[in-house]
């Protein structure tokens, strides 16, 4: 589950998205319309792609950044490891504790 402060930045960064693709589409017809040439305008449409497409690709490093900061930090100084990682004792063939399910000799099961 994603964390508000997340939430938040995403909710941000994808507003910054849309503020840059909306001015590279206003700088678009900006050029289209000083253009004298149907090579210049095709020129300001492929700006304008491009700058659209550095918007969505800034939008999903931000949200990467995003989720990173929130990651729990794993492999802490206590030497603890999650259930199952743990090294077997030499010349065991099963695990002494078990992975799943109740201790055996449990009534239930």
């Amino acid at each position: 589950m994603h964390s508000a402060k997340e939430k938040l930045s995403n909710v941000a960064s994808a507003a910054k998205e849309h503020v840059n693709i909306c001015t590279a589409k206003v700088e678009e017809k900006a050029e289209k319309a000083a253009a004298r040439t149907e090579e210049e305008k095709k020129i300001a449409v492929e700006r304008r792609k491009a700058k659209e497409a550095e918007a969505k690709m800034e939008l999903h490093q931000a949200k990467a950044r995003h989720v990173a900061e929130n990651q729990p930090v794993v492999g802490g100084t206590h030497g603890q490891q999650p259930v199952g990682t743990a090294a077997p004792m030499a010349g065991a063939t099963a695990p002494t504790y078990p992975l799943g399910g109740h201790r055996p000799g449990h009534k239930y099961m």
